[in-house]
């Protein structure tokens, strides 16, 4: 019988990868047996060499499907094989003592378990993550990486109905709380069952730790406040970046700003996101010193970056800080006219920053990156935002992750970029076509540029084409721009600290 074959080689997953002890293979089949309403079962001879996870979940799945234990769309079957995968695994509790036994090897020791049970559990669906598009693009300013992000699945209409008719729920109060651990999820949120926290302490309060599922890029971890509080930028923001890269000196960590536009998606849950990955940014020289009265044992300076980021380094932390608070404070009551700059208008402040902390060698790195949302009519969604003419490639919050130089391009890319390209080897008019009239205008300006465009180049031209225009994003995201001007601008504002 199917099923029983599959739920035997689930099983013998779960051993294989070391998150199922072999001594709990009876009762581990018997957990999934009932979630199929099945009271039999025959242990049957059956290939366990070369497991493929998504294939095993797919025939479970389709077989839940078939005894109607669930609809079969995207959105019921993943929240019913994160209830598969549970089965697998080890209580919070204990994942959590193996965790903190590795710690006492070394941080990265811990790190590593951790990185590998979340992506073992199918918390972080690696057959998902895999399908991603991810290429590099060389510009002025260092490589930059570029991603078309294909592992969040589309909801499918039965589930947006689903979901619209359901009832209201206010728990957990959003996806960072801590009370989504073990959540079995809703049509209009992810199950969660298969998720295990690590509990930490920054700045002496109880905090979380964990991997982002989509991991866009390595070790790509979230770290949360263990209450439902909003988002700050303060000067403990700083303190908590620092307490935590003490702790994990390998990881960097950095924080979305605090206003709308230049935040993040979640302003509502004060977190930070960090990871095993060096960006262009970190590999960002200094193109200016500066010193600041009263912090001379700090080395400052602007780097160089499509953004406005001023670097801090400093051998103690606590220095680092003081002056980062000093610069906060400072940029969030600042006015430059003649820069366009305005801390407030009608009441609503504008200024803010996006730090990134880690550690280089034996000093403390921050860096700050200037913010300003300020919106006008030629620019109603931010003056400091992608602007309009960059739109049919990345519209939303240039957040922190393409801060530091990694694009997160929508998925309708993948598909806009393929017809793209057979509109273009066709010599086809771009215009006459629904779905990718918005690029006509960008391929008109490119494609001039190129002697010879075949089937064999199209693809890198495109890809090179789309992280040119990344570029630009973040250039128009950048509140002193990297010309004579903006830098003499960028100088005034130092002046003032």
């Amino acid at each position: 019988m199917a099923l029983y074959e599959n739920i035997k080689k689930l099983v013998q997953y779960g051993i294989n990868t070391g998150i199922t002890p072999e001594c709990e293979r009876i009762y581990t089949t018997n957990l999934i047996l009932d979630l199929f309403h099945e009271n039999n079962y025959e242990d049957m001879d059956c290939d366990l060499s070369n497991l493929n996870l998504e294939t095993i979940l797919k025939e479970l799945l389709d077989e839940a499907c078939s005894r109607e234990i669930i609809e079969d769309s995207v959105t019921y079957r993943d929240l019913f094989d994160t209830k598969l995968m549970n089965c697998l695994l080890p209580r919070p509790a204990q994942v959590q003592q193996t965790f903190w036994q590795k710690y006492q090897i070394s941080p990265e020791t811990a790190t590593d378990y951790y990185y590998k049970f979340s992506q073992d559990s199918d918390y972080i669906r690696r057959y998902r993550v895999s399908k991603d598009m991810k290429w590099t693009v060389d510009t002025e300013y260092g490589t930059l990486d570029i991603t078309i992000n294909l592992s969040k699945p589309e909801k499918d209409p039965k589930a947006i109905a689903a979901a619209r008719n359901a009832a209201t729920v206010s728990y957990p109060k959003c996806q960072l709380c801590m009370e989504n651990e073990g959540y079995a999820g809703r049509t209009n949120h992810p199950a969660r069952e298969n998720h295990r926290i690590i509990p930490i302490t920054i700045n002496d309060t109880n905090w979380g730790f964990q991997y982002s599922p989509y991991v866009y890029y390595n070790e790509h971890c979230i770290v949360f406040n263990g209450e439902h509080t909003p988002m700050k930028i303060d000067k403990n923001a700083f303190i908590k970046l620092f307490d935590f890269i003490k702790q994990f000196p390998h990881y960097f960590l950095g924080s979305n700003a605090d206003l709308p536009i230049v935040g993040g998606s979640i302003l509502s849950h004060d977190h930070f996101q960090g990871g095993h990955y060096t960006f262009a940014m970190a590999k960002a020289p200094i193109i200016k010193h500066f010193t600041v009265a009263g912090y001379e044992d700090v080395t400052a300076g602007i780097v160089k970056w499509p953004l406005s980021v001023i670097r801090l380094q400093c051998a103690d932390e606590k220095r680092i800080i003081e002056l980062a608070d000093h610069i906060l404070n400072v940029w969030r009551g600042y006015t430059d006219e003649d820069a366009f700059i305005y801390a407030e208008t009608e009441g609503q402040p504008h200024n803010t920053i996006t730090p990134i902390a880690r550690k280089r060698g034996d000093l403390y790195e921050l860096d700050l990156t200037l913010r300003n949302n300020i919106t006008t009519e030629e620019h109603p969604l931010g003056v400091y935002h992608p602007h309009a003419n960059l739109h049919h490639i990345k519209k939303e919050n240039i957040g922190l992750i393409e801060v530091m130089g990694l694009a997160v391009l929508p998925a309708r890319l993948k598909g806009e970029l393929e017809t793209l390209k057979q509109y273009i080897l066709e010599g086809k008019d771009i215009r006459s076509n629904e779905s990718i009239e918005k690029h006509a205008d960008w391929v008109e300006e490119f494609l001039p540029k190129y002697a010879d465009v075949n089937k064999d180049s199209i693809d890198e031209i495109l890809q090179q084409e789309v992280g040119k225009v990344f570029c630009q994003v973040l250039e128009d995201a950048g509140v002193y721009k990297c010309n004579e001007d903006g830098l003499m601008a960028f100088h005034r504002f130092i002046e003032a600290l």
